[in-house]
Order: structure tokens, then C-alpha cells, then sequence
């Protein structure tokens, strides 16, 4: 048995108003509600296991048109959400010169593959293709305050052109390759052709990278006017198109950068320990053959917090990039194991600065985590696309409002969240159920008998276990 559901969480109830009249009817609104609750106190976020908690919900199927039909629009409730966010977190926010946009996306893993755009979609954690949904998202981070922005789906062009299909159509006799080189190969031979069938034409024009997605993401944090003045993200972003784009926005950027990356040797100079230049064969340079030329009396001991980093700093030249400032980065004096190196424009920052402001992208992966564990995030069962994008948005709302009781009254309080996510979910969870407890007390009081009670508290989930 899970706990019964009686009222909407105590969080749901102070903030919900703000999106009233999104909503068409108070119907739509309690499932609003409902929901919310259900994401942030149930273990089970399924649509069906919360029509069964919450005692005064219609059945799964009118939760199901919820989400199905256009009763309500995601992204109306999305910029309300931001703007709601913005105007209640005015108070603890940081400058805007210290705010950050972050973008990154994470894999939302399913079995089956009745869900609408699911693929396979390569892992980097452990280099496996599991079959899941791609979501790239932003994410805002000013001092204490932090919370997702925009959602974008990614689909493999594959999937979005029916690669093979249109291949089997047009190529009946051969096979198509699994390896990954072989395949890259086949693409190249059969694309051209391809591309002269009009309908797989038009599938062509719909397909977007991460990149344009990423893009996107920017755009819409801009027209939200969301205050930040620097970009962070990983290598996979890291590409001079999408540079291009922060270019023309005027904002700051810090990526990750490769270290099979090539450096333009011409546009530094590198000393030995004895500070003679040391010479550099070939315009290029990649970043893991550099390393080992860096002495180590060049290396600087910089402290983050509690870390101690030891770091070389460099300007260079990239090639499509142009003029950055490379940090190297060893977690110890003996510049022994893994290194990391960073990549800015802004050539003036110091080691401490670039690698302080890049820490900041932590947050995006705290809220993938928390989102996951404790929202239902990727616990969806909906097969229709535009009803897991509700579900999406709405976790979205459900870590927002958590969020905000995780703040500190001001910042000379902290400058960080005062509590987690998780603690808040527990927090709301043990408010319903003293909710509960109060509710039952009344009723008895009243001369209801306790066996009636529990058949009423409880009938949804009787009914669903006798099933």
C-alpha cells in the first residue's frame, strides 16, 4: 500500500495558483495538481499509480486525455514557470555577470520500442547503444538559484528520415552494414540517391543536431531575458557553429575541449624547466602530445573551495575557434592519473576563475540525478511524443517548486541551496501524511467506522491489486 493522496501537496498548494489560468477548467487544474503531488511524493510516478493514490482523481484514462489532447499547452506553462521562477528568486540571485546558462543532455531509458521517437542512442558512460529518448536540455544557475529552462528532443537523423526503410526502398538488394565505419561508408553511397525521392527530402529538412538544438536553447534563454552572461558546456558542443552563435549573442563561453584537439603551434611559445623555448614540429600540436612537454615548475597550484588544482594556462589558437585560454588542470602536485582542459574566449581569466565558473555546470547534472531518482523524470509510460513532453514539462515545475524551498532567505545566508531535493520531497511527503492522519482523526470523531475508512482510503489501490 502507498500512501493516499487527500490534498495536493503543501508546496503544490502555495505556488500552483500562479498557474491558474492556464488551465480551462478546475478539472484540468487539479490534475495539474495532482500530478505535481504524485511526482514528488509517490515512488511509483506512473499516470495510473497516481490516479490510484489520490483519492478524489478521476480514473487513469481521464488522466491519460490530460496528457494526450491539447487541453493544455506545455509551453504556456513552461514560460510561465521561468517567469514565476525569475520574479521569486529575485531576492538570492547573483549578478548577472556571475549567472550561467548550462546545456547538456541526458538519456531517458526505456524497454520496448512502443514509444514514439525512441532509439538507440549512444551511452557515454559505459559505451553502449540502450534504446531511450534524448532530451538536451538548459539549465540556470545563479548562486543558490538553479533550475531547468528549456527541453529540445533530440532524434538520430536516422530515425527522423526512416533511414532504412528509404534505403530497403531504393536498394532492395543490399545490406545495410552495422559496424560503425561500414556504415558511415554506406551512407555516403546511398545518400545522394536518397535525397532525389522528394518525401525522404522533406524527412531530411526536419532532422536537427544537438548543435542546432543547442542553439536553440540559447536563443530561447535570451528571449526569456534570462541573466546570464556566460555559456558551459561540454565537448560534444564545442564546435565552431555553435561558437559562432554565442559570438553573435556577445556571451562567454567554457568548454571542455578534447585532448586529441589540434593547437596552432605558431601562435604560442612553450619553455622548458630552464625557460628555453622548446621547439614544435608541424602547424599543429594536439593537446595529449603537448602535456608531456609542460614542465612541471609551470604548473601553478590554484584553490577551489576545499580542491587544490595544479594548472598551466595558456593562450592559443584553435583552429575554427580562433584566440582561447586552455587551463590544464592534475588534481595532484605529482601531475600524475587524468587531467582536465578547459577552453574559453575570454583569454584574461584566470585558472581560478575559468575553473570556478566551470563548476557551475554541476547543478545540470545534480538535476538529472534528482530528477530521475525522485521526480520520475524517466519513469514515463506514455507512447505519444507530445504527452512525454508534458510529462517532462511538468517535472520540470515539480523540481521548481522544490527548488524554491531549498533557498536560503538571502544570500549573506548562503550562497548555496540549504537543503536537497530529495529532503524536500520527504519534507512534502510527511506533511500528506500528517494531512492524513488529521483527516482520519475528523472522520472518526465524526462516528465513522475505521473499517469503512480504510476500505475508502484505500479502495483504488485494492481494486488495482486484486486486478
Amino acid at each position: 500500500m502507498q500512501l493516499p493522496i487527500i490534498t495536493p501537496a503543501p508546496l503544490v498548494k502555495t505556488h500552483a495558483e500562479a498557474f491558474r489560468d492556464l488551465f480551462e477548467n478546475r478539472c484540468q487544474f487539479r490534475h495539474f495538481e495532482n500530478y505535481l503531488t504524485g511526482l514528488m511524493v509517490l515512488p511509483n510516478k506512473s499516470m495510473a499509480n497516481i490516479s490510484r493514490c489520490v483519492i478524489e482523481s478521476s480514473d487513469k484514462t481521464n488522466l491519460s486525455r490530460y496528457f494526450s489532447k491539447d487541453l493544455w499547452l506545455q509551453d504556456q506553462v513552461n514560460d510561465r514557470r521561468v517567469k514565476y521562477m525569475l520574479q521569486e528568486t529575485k531576492q538570492v540571485r547573483v549578478a548577472k555577470e556571475q549567472s550561467a546558462l548550462i546545456l547538456d543532455d541526458t538519456l531517458c531509458e526505456h524497454v520496448g520500442n512502443l514509444f514514439e521517437y525512441v532509439d538507440h542512442h549512444y551511452n557515454h558512460g559505459d559505451g553502449n547503444y540502450p534504446l531511450a529518448h534524448n532530451p538536451v536540455t538548459s539549465h540556470y544557475v545563479s548562486g543558490p538559484v538553479r533550475f531547468p529552462v528549456d527541453l529540445r528532443l533530440y532524434r538520430r537523423y536516422e530515425e527522423v528520415t526512416r533511414w532504412e526503410e528509404f534505403v530497403h526502398k531504393h536498394f532492395p538488394e543490399r545490406e545495410i552494414p552495422t559496424g560503425k565505419k561500414e556504415r558511415a561508408k554506406f551512407h555516403k553511397e546511398v545518400d545522394a540517391v536518397l535525397l532525389q525521392d522528394a518525401e525522404y527530402l522533406a524527412l531530411h529538412k526536419q532532422f536537427q543536431t544537438k548543435l542546432a538544438l543547442a542553439r536553440e536553447l540559447v536563443e530561447a534563454a535570451i528571449r526569456r531575458k534570462l541573466p546570464f552572461s556566460v555559456v558551459l558546456f561540454d565537448s560534444w558542443y564545442l564546435a565552431e557553429e555553435f561558437i559562432a552563435c554565442l559570438r553573435r549573442r556577445r556571451k562567454d563561453w567554457i568548454s571542455i575541449l578534447k585532448k586529441n584537439r589540434n593547437l596552432e603551434t605558431y601562435s604560442f611559445v612553450l619553455k622548458d624547466a630552464d625557460g628555453n623555448r622548446i621547439p614544435l614540429a608541424g602547424p599543429h600540436i594536439s593537446v595529449e602530445d603537448l602535456v608531456p612537454l609542460i614542465p612541471a615548475n609551470a604548473y601553478r597550484a590554484v584553490q577551489v573551495g576545499d580542491q587544490t588544482y595544479w594548472t598551466f594556462t595558456l593562450t592559443v589558437r584553435l583552429p575554427g575557434l580562433g584566440k582561447v585560454r586552455l587551463v590544464i588542470s592534475f588534481d595532484n602536485a605529482q601531475l600524475k592519473g587524468t587531467y582536465a582542459v578547459l577552453v574559453s574566449n575570454r583569454v584574461e581569466w584566470t585558472a581560478l576563475r575559468m575553473i570556478a565558473t566551470y563548476l557551475h555546470r554541476w547543478p545540470i547534472e545534480t538535476f538529472y540525478q534528482d530528477g530521475k531518482e525522485h521526480l520520475g523524470f524517466d519513469e514515463y509510460r506514455m507512447r505519444d511524443a507530445k504527452a512525454v513532453q508534458k510529462h517532462w514539462c511538468l517535472v520540470f515545475v515539480a523540481y521548481s517548486l522544490l527548488h524554491l524551498d531549498c533557498l536560503p532567505a538571502s544570500l549573506k545566508q548562503s550562497r548555496l541551496p540549504i537543503k536537497t531535493i530529495g529532503a524536500a520531497c520527504r519534507q512534502q511527503a510527511q506533511s500528506l501524511i500528517e494531512a492524513l492522519i488529521l483527516y482520519a482523526s475528523q472522520q472518526l470523531e465524526q462516528g465513522q467506522k475505521a473499517n469503512d475508512l480504510f476500505a475508502y482510503l484505500f479502495a483504488k489501490q485494492q481494486a488495482f491489486a486484486l486486478a
